[in-house]
Protein backbone atom coordinates (compact mmCIF):
# COMPACT_ATOMS: atom_id res chain seq x y z
CA UNK A 1 0.00 0.00 0.00
CA UNK A 2 1.18 3.39 -0.89
CA UNK A 3 -0.52 5.39 2.14
CA UNK A 4 -3.56 7.08 3.15
CA UNK A 5 -3.60 9.95 0.57
CA UNK A 6 -5.79 8.49 -2.17
CA UNK A 7 -8.59 7.69 0.62
CA UNK A 8 -8.53 11.58 1.91
CA UNK A 9 -11.21 13.34 0.77
CA UNK A 10 -10.87 16.81 -0.48
CA UNK A 11 -13.02 18.19 2.62
CA UNK A 12 -12.54 20.01 6.04
CA UNK A 13 -15.57 19.11 7.56
CA UNK A 14 -14.26 16.49 10.02
CA UNK A 15 -17.16 13.97 10.15
CA UNK A 16 -16.89 13.65 6.08
CA UNK A 17 -13.02 13.01 6.88
CA UNK A 18 -13.63 10.66 9.87
CA UNK A 19 -16.07 8.66 7.20
CA UNK A 20 -13.78 8.38 4.98
CA UNK A 21 -10.85 7.48 7.22
CA UNK A 22 -13.39 4.21 8.59
CA UNK A 23 -12.83 3.12 4.56
CA UNK A 24 -9.01 3.39 4.85
CA UNK A 25 -6.61 0.55 3.10
CA UNK A 26 -3.46 2.64 3.42
CA UNK A 27 -1.76 0.05 5.45
CA UNK A 28 -1.91 -2.91 6.48
CA UNK A 29 -3.31 -2.00 9.89
CA UNK A 30 -7.02 -2.26 9.10
CA UNK A 31 -6.99 -5.83 8.40
CA UNK A 32 -6.41 -6.91 12.34
CA UNK A 33 -8.08 -3.97 13.81
CA UNK A 34 -11.73 -3.30 14.93
CA UNK A 35 -11.99 -0.27 13.22
CA UNK A 36 -10.13 3.18 12.23
CA UNK A 37 -10.31 5.66 15.32
CA UNK A 38 -9.84 8.76 14.17
CA UNK A 39 -9.99 12.42 15.94
CA UNK A 40 -12.75 13.78 18.56
CA UNK A 41 -13.41 17.37 19.51
CA UNK A 42 -14.19 20.35 17.85
CA UNK A 43 -13.29 21.83 15.02
CA UNK A 44 -12.70 24.83 16.87
CA UNK A 45 -10.40 24.16 19.30
CA UNK A 46 -7.54 25.80 19.43
CA UNK A 47 -5.39 23.18 21.28
CA UNK A 48 -5.26 19.66 19.69
CA UNK A 49 -3.25 16.48 21.19
CA UNK A 50 -1.76 13.73 19.41
CA UNK A 51 -1.32 10.31 20.67
CA UNK A 52 0.43 7.70 19.04
CA UNK A 53 -1.83 4.78 17.70
CA UNK A 54 -5.55 3.58 19.80
CA UNK A 55 -5.17 1.37 22.52
CA UNK A 56 -7.56 -2.01 23.03
CA UNK A 57 -10.09 -0.09 24.55
CA UNK A 58 -9.95 2.89 21.65
CA UNK A 59 -10.12 0.13 18.98
CA UNK A 60 -13.34 -1.65 20.51
CA UNK A 61 -14.78 1.76 21.07
CA UNK A 62 -14.25 3.48 18.30
CA UNK A 63 -12.81 6.88 19.92
CA UNK A 64 -9.25 7.94 20.91
CA UNK A 65 -8.30 8.14 24.70
CA UNK A 66 -10.91 6.35 26.27
CA UNK A 67 -8.88 4.06 28.21
CA UNK A 68 -6.48 3.96 30.97
CA UNK A 69 -4.25 6.58 29.46
CA UNK A 70 -6.92 8.29 28.54
CA UNK A 71 -8.60 8.37 31.96
CA UNK A 72 -4.57 10.00 33.33
CA UNK A 73 -4.65 12.34 30.15
CA UNK A 74 -7.65 13.71 31.50
CA UNK A 75 -6.32 14.15 35.02
CA UNK A 76 -3.31 15.81 33.65
CA UNK A 77 -5.54 18.32 31.43
CA UNK A 78 -7.22 19.15 34.73
CA UNK A 79 -4.18 19.53 36.70
CA UNK A 80 -2.54 21.59 33.93
CA UNK A 81 -6.02 23.98 34.16
CA UNK A 82 -6.81 22.73 30.20
CA UNK A 83 -10.34 21.22 29.52
CA UNK A 84 -10.61 18.20 27.67
CA UNK A 85 -13.49 19.45 25.95
CA UNK A 86 -11.70 22.31 24.84
CA UNK A 87 -9.20 20.09 22.79
CA UNK A 88 -9.30 18.24 19.62
CA UNK A 89 -7.28 14.92 20.28
CA UNK A 90 -6.26 12.46 18.24
CA UNK A 91 -3.72 9.75 17.37
CA UNK A 92 -0.88 9.90 14.78
CA UNK A 93 -1.88 6.39 13.42
CA UNK A 94 -5.35 5.86 13.50
CA UNK A 95 -5.91 1.93 13.43
CA UNK A 96 -4.38 -0.41 16.81
CA UNK A 97 -1.42 -2.65 15.97
CA UNK A 98 -1.07 -5.24 18.43
CA UNK A 99 -0.28 -9.10 19.16
CA UNK A 100 -1.59 -11.76 21.01
CA UNK A 101 -0.48 -12.79 24.22
CA UNK A 102 0.63 -16.11 24.60
CA UNK A 103 -1.56 -17.11 26.86
CA UNK A 104 -5.63 -16.02 26.68
CA UNK A 105 -7.10 -13.59 24.09
CA UNK A 106 -5.35 -10.13 25.58
CA UNK A 107 -4.42 -7.95 22.47
CA UNK A 108 -1.11 -6.26 23.01
CA UNK A 109 -0.14 -3.05 22.41
CA UNK A 110 2.98 -2.84 19.32
CA UNK A 111 4.70 0.20 18.02
CA UNK A 112 3.62 0.98 15.03
CA UNK A 113 6.52 1.38 12.63
CA UNK A 114 7.80 4.13 10.69
CA UNK A 115 6.61 3.35 7.25
CA UNK A 116 2.64 2.93 8.62
CA UNK A 117 3.45 6.11 10.76
CA UNK A 118 4.46 7.98 7.03
CA UNK A 119 1.33 6.07 5.47
CA UNK A 120 -1.37 7.27 8.26
CA UNK A 121 0.11 11.11 8.08
CA UNK A 122 -2.34 12.25 5.46
CA UNK A 123 -5.07 12.20 7.73
CA UNK A 124 -3.04 14.17 10.52
CA UNK A 125 -2.44 17.24 8.21
CA UNK A 126 -6.09 16.55 7.06
CA UNK A 127 -7.24 17.26 10.57
CA UNK A 128 -4.24 19.55 10.95
CA UNK A 129 -5.67 22.02 7.68
CA UNK A 130 -9.45 21.23 9.63
CA UNK A 131 -8.87 22.46 12.79
CA UNK A 132 -6.14 25.01 12.18
CA UNK A 133 -5.22 25.23 16.36
CA UNK A 134 -2.96 27.58 17.75
CA UNK A 135 -1.00 24.72 19.39
CA UNK A 136 0.51 21.29 19.05
CA UNK A 137 0.67 19.29 21.83
CA UNK A 138 2.52 15.89 20.78
CA UNK A 139 2.34 13.40 23.28
CA UNK A 140 5.07 10.72 22.85
CA UNK A 141 8.13 10.34 20.27
CA UNK A 142 5.64 8.44 17.72
CA UNK A 143 3.46 11.83 17.85
CA UNK A 144 6.40 13.69 17.66
CA UNK A 145 8.07 12.19 14.52
CA UNK A 146 4.77 12.25 12.55
CA UNK A 147 5.78 15.95 12.33
CA UNK A 148 9.04 16.48 12.53
CA UNK A 149 10.63 13.15 10.77
CA UNK A 150 12.21 9.61 12.31
CA UNK A 151 15.23 11.38 13.35
CA UNK A 152 13.34 13.19 16.24
CA UNK A 153 14.41 12.75 19.66
CA UNK A 154 11.46 14.00 22.46
CA UNK A 155 14.09 13.87 25.31
CA UNK A 156 15.92 16.65 23.60
CA UNK A 157 13.07 18.86 22.98
CA UNK A 158 10.83 17.65 25.56
CA UNK A 159 8.70 21.06 27.18
CA UNK A 160 10.08 23.34 24.24
CA UNK A 161 7.68 25.56 22.28
CA UNK A 162 8.90 24.14 18.98
CA UNK A 163 7.61 25.32 15.09
CA UNK A 164 7.14 23.01 12.50
CA UNK A 165 9.57 22.80 9.60
CA UNK A 166 8.16 20.32 7.24
CA UNK A 167 7.28 22.23 4.25
CA UNK A 168 4.91 20.38 2.90
CA UNK A 169 2.96 20.67 6.48
CA UNK A 170 3.65 24.29 6.05
CA UNK A 171 2.09 24.59 2.27
CA UNK A 172 -0.68 22.48 3.51
CA UNK A 173 -1.79 24.35 6.52
CA UNK A 174 -1.69 27.79 4.48
CA UNK A 175 0.30 29.88 6.69
CA UNK A 176 -1.21 28.79 10.09
CA UNK A 177 2.07 28.29 12.34
CA UNK A 178 0.59 26.36 15.20
CA UNK A 179 3.45 26.14 18.38
CA UNK A 180 4.43 23.10 19.03
CA UNK A 181 5.04 21.27 22.56
CA UNK A 182 6.50 17.80 22.93
CA UNK A 183 5.85 15.79 26.18
CA UNK A 184 5.87 11.93 27.01
CA UNK A 185 2.31 9.95 26.17
CA UNK A 186 0.64 9.02 29.68
CA UNK A 187 0.92 5.69 28.72
CA UNK A 188 4.84 6.52 29.80
CA UNK A 189 3.67 7.46 33.40
CA UNK A 190 1.53 3.92 33.57
CA UNK A 191 3.71 1.79 32.45
CA UNK A 192 6.98 3.41 34.76
CA UNK A 193 8.02 2.72 38.19
CA UNK A 194 5.51 2.79 40.47
CA UNK A 195 7.75 4.60 42.80
CA UNK A 196 8.30 7.61 40.48
CA UNK A 197 4.71 7.81 38.82
CA UNK A 198 4.13 11.25 40.89
CA UNK A 199 7.39 12.33 39.62
CA UNK A 200 6.51 10.98 36.05
CA UNK A 201 3.37 12.79 36.41
CA UNK A 202 4.06 15.84 37.63
CA UNK A 203 6.19 16.04 34.75
CA UNK A 204 3.29 16.03 32.29
CA UNK A 205 1.69 18.80 33.86
CA UNK A 206 4.41 20.87 34.00
CA UNK A 207 4.55 20.40 29.76
CA UNK A 208 0.86 20.66 29.62
CA UNK A 209 1.28 23.94 31.96
CA UNK A 210 3.88 25.14 29.58
CA UNK A 211 1.41 24.04 26.47
CA UNK A 212 -1.29 26.35 27.94
CA UNK A 213 0.88 29.34 27.65
CA UNK A 214 2.16 28.48 24.82
CA UNK A 215 -1.47 28.72 23.22
CA UNK A 216 -2.53 31.82 24.66
CA UNK A 217 0.52 33.78 23.33
CA UNK A 218 -0.19 32.16 19.64
CA UNK A 219 -4.49 32.89 20.28
CA UNK A 220 -5.34 35.19 17.62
Amino acid sequence: MSGAEEFVPETHDLAELADAAAQCRGCGLFEAATQAVFGAGRSSARIMLIGEQPGDQEDRAGEPFVGPAGRLLESALEQAGIRRSDAYVTNAVKHFKFGMAQRGKRRIHKKPSRSEVVACRPWLVAELVAVRPNLVVCLGATAAQSLFGGSFRLTQHRGEVLQLDDEILLKELRGADPAIVVTIHPSAVLRGPSDHRDEALEGLVADLKAARAAAAQHSV
